[in-house]
Formats: C-alpha cells, sequence, structure tokens
C-alpha cells in the first residue's frame, strides 16, 4: 500500500442506526486524516438512533451530518473507491454484498446491537457506550497500524484479528 494517502473506510450493519454510525464517527476522529470513514446499512432504518446521537454528541463528535443510508449508494458509479469493508453486524456479514468500487479488503468486526437492548433507560446507556468503546478501540488498533509495511497478506490477517477483539482488549477464540 502506498503511505500518506486517504484510505476510505465503509461500516456496514444491517439499519445503520448505531453500530456503524459510531464506527464511522470513530475512524474520522482517530484516523486523523489518514482514513475517511463512512458507514451504510443493508437495510437501512432511514433514522439514527437517539441514543446514538445522544452518546455521540456527549463523546463531542458533531453528528449534524450522519444519515441513515442504504449500501447501495457506494456500489453506485461515482462512489468513492473504498479501501476497506467492515461489517459491525452478523446479519449484515451474512448478507450477499454488493460489487465495491475499489476491491477493497473486507473483515468482520461483529458488536452486540445496542438498539435490540432490553434494560432500564440507564442500563440501555451503558450499554450503547459499552458497544461504542469495543468499536473504537478495534478503530484505534487498526489506525495504529503501518499499511504501508504491511504486505496484502498480513494486512488482511490482521484486519480479521482486530475483529476477534473482545471489549477488555483480549482476542476471543
Amino acid at each position: 500500500m502506498v503511505p500518506d494517502r486517504l484510505y476510505n473506510v465503509l461500516f456496514l450493519c444491517t439499519g445503520n442506526s448505531a453500530r456503524s454510525i459510531m464506527a464511522e464517527c470513530a475512524i474520522n476522529r482517530w484516523g486523523k486524516g489518514r482514513f475517511r470513514g463512512f458507514s451504510a446499512g443493508s437495510h437501512p432504518k432511514g433514522a439514527i438512533n437517539p441514543l446514538t446521537i445522544e452518546l455521540l454528541n456527549s463523546l463531542h463528535y458533531d453528528t449534524s451530518g450522519l444519515r441513515s443510508k442504504s449500501w447501495d449508494e457506494f456500489a453506485r458509479p461515482g462512489a468513492p473507491p473504498l479501501d476497506f469493508v467492515f461489517t459491525v453486524c452478523d446479519r449484515a456479514a451474512a448478507e450477499r454484498c454488493p460489487f465495491w468500487p475499489g476491491q477493497p479488503m473486507t473483515a468482520h468486526w461483529g458488536a452486540p446491537d445496542p438498539a435490540a437492548f432490553v434494560g432500564s433507560e440507564e442500563q440501555t446507556r451503558r450499554f450503547f457506550h459499552r458497544v461504542y468503546t469495543e468499536l473504537e478501540n478495534r478503530i484505534k488498533i487498526f489506525t495504529s497500524l503501518r499499511l504501508d509495511m504491511l504486505d496484502t497478506i498480513a494486512l488482511e490477517q490482521r484486519i480479521r484479528e482486530i475483529g476477534k477483539i473482545k471489549p477488555g482488549g483480549e482476542e476471543q477464540t
């Protein structure tokens, strides 16, 4: 890979209302201009979960331009060429994806669905934060990789390993 370039990263989920939106924001923050994040859904809800917006606002993200959108936007002519595509929910990982411009590397970085969590209002807020932290930790590891120093096989292996990291930092077996 060529050093000192901007890498386009797409995060996919089914509804594009929580996890993929969180990941898009996190990579744009932690990627520090090396990565440009996007998010989409196979069956977008059309609106971002209000607790996702609340959480991101509490973490000082600008949420004004965020929207729930279809993954079809990224498979059309003129879409940004993608370098990486990460699924963050199991359902999207099992679906047949469109052809992505740029022939990106792909990996599954599954995280629990905070929108499906059942609990008190405070427990739900904590769960949203836990899922965000899990995604953010993976993104921090990913954005710290020296992409220019890894060959394709090593990079593919590494991005798959990152998807197995649990919230405490240890790898799932």
